[in-house]
């Protein structure tokens, strides 16, 4: 299939518009966009076809509120790691979503799934993992086309995660996910808007 001219600019939008966002409404997200992203995810590539992500939506206050104290004592523990100065910078970024975002998705890797025969990873096991995150960034650009915001929450322990949550043991923590519709829109990103840090281009060069 060929796309059109209009189709690869569409694309680019999504690209420039996609937010990591933090501030949700509170409103829920349609059962059928949830099911629309889902099958994204569908689509992702993994290697050797294995499909190793394995997601779990997150409905249980319980568990949402562990996560949380997760977050909060990770997030105290990093902020403490910076100088004052930084540390009064760092601790003004508002890092997760957590409290308002309607949709959590607690998202693992298997790593020993029986999907793809183990092909294409015996020498780099970690493409499992790889290939979760590739699922994790089709699912936030379908988001985005979809005017749903989605905030990776990366100041987490992962081994207090996957003790909440009593995965089976060939699982490991990839990434928590909230989605939901942004509070506001905004042309910059968080770390532009505070000045934490602003985009570098990307380091590509002939060899």
């Amino acid at each position: 299939m060929e796309f059109l001219p209009a189709q690869a600019e569409t694309l680019n939008d999504i690209l420039r518009w996609r937010r990591d966002v933090r501030h949700f409404r509170t409103d829920p997200v349609a059962e059928p966009v949830i099911d629309r992203l889902r099958g994204a995810m569908d689509m992702a590539p993994s290697v050797g076809n294995s499909r190793p992500w394995r997601v779990l939506r997150v409905m249980d206050p319980g568990k949402r509120a562990a996560v949380q104290a997760i977050f909060e004592r990770c997030n105290h523990e990093a902020a403490a790691g910076y100088d004052d100065a930084t540390k009064a910078e760092y601790v003004r970024l508002k890092l997760a979503g957590l409290r308002d975002a309607p949709v959590h998705l607690a998202v693992f890797t298997d790593t020993i799934p029986a999907e793809g025969r183990r092909l294409g990873r015996r020498t780099m096991p970690e493409t499992l993992q790889f290939s979760t995150v590739m699922a994790i960034h089709t699912l936030w650009l379908a988001a985005r086309s979809e005017n749903i915001g989605l905030g990776w929450v990366s100041i987490l322990e992962p081994a207090a995660v996957q003790a909440i949550f009593d995965v089976p043991r060939s699982w490991v923590f990839t990434g928590y996910l909230c989605l939901g519709h942004a509070e506001f829109a905004d042309d910059r990103p968080l770390l532009h808007r505070t000045g934490w840090q602003y985009d570098t281009p990307t380091h590509w060069q002939d060899c």
